[in-house]
């Protein structure tokens, strides 16, 4: 362990990753609502979450590819990251009592959800191109047809259902979702429409789950292109 955390690069960014998140853990608590500390949280977080990429497949490959792949992987991380985390936040929002829901939390929750829509465009192009470099240096052009004939394709499928679920859930929330909890806000009459959106958010949270126990899985084995 002592030699693991020693050299470079996992230990490093071992290293670096523990300093970021206990910057990030003070900031929070200095935070008091500040933007300055909230920004500082961000980004601190925002690297320990970064230097995840090293524990990959991504910190294996050497020269241009080495770093086209890690790059891929930190981008990936970080989109990824946004989308968990806003999640949850938005969740949060949602699930507040109903006899502490007022007209101020209701326009709130609403800002919280059209500014994400916005912001979550930008995170699924990055997730999107990522991931296909991912696939492409991972799996190898030779390999994409016997995809499901490995556990290791097998499970990449299904990580790929599951994201394609929550792109389906967010597109829904987005364009008929939102605007109808607007509508119903106007009218005040919103206790349908917000009863639908956490059902929505709940389910995409679900297949964030799912997900993130799929990357854990496909950790452990040995992609296509390694040969192995």
């Amino acid at each position: 362990m002592a030699a693991l955390l020693g050299g470079p690069p996992v230990g490093s960014a071992w290293k670096v990753r523990m300093v970021a998140l206990v910057i990030a853990g003070g900031a929070v608590l200095l935070a008091r609502g500040r933007a300055s500390w909230l920004a500082m949280a961000m980004i601190a977080a925002a690297t320990a979450l970064a230097t995840l990429a090293w524990n990959g497949h991504g910190a294996m490959d050497e020269g241009s590819t080495g770093w086209l792949h890690l790059g891929a992987d930190i981008l990936h991380l970080l989109a990824g990251g946004i989308w968990v985390g806003a999640l949850f936040g938005l969740l949060l929002l949602m699930m507040r009592r109903a006899e502490a829901i007022d007209a101020a939390h209701l326009q709130l929750t609403h800002r919280a959800l059209h500014g994400f829509g916005a912001v979550g465009t930008l995170v699924v192009a990055i997730l999107v191109i990522t991931g296909l470099i991912n696939s492409w240096l991972l799996v190898g052009p030779a390999n994409f047809t016997a995809l499901g004939t490995t556990l290791y394709g097998l499970l990449l499928l299904a990580k790929l259902v599951l994201f394609a679920a929550m792109l389906g859930l967010a597109s829904l929330n987005r364009f008929r979702l939102t605007p109808a909890f607007e509508r119903s806000i106007a009218m005040n009459d919103h206790d349908g429409a917000l009863m639908t959106l956490r059902v929505s958010l709940a389910v995409e949270t679900t297949c964030v789950i799912g997900i993130l126990a799929l990357v854990a899985w496909l950790g452990t084995l040995a992609p296509p292109a390694s040969g192995m």
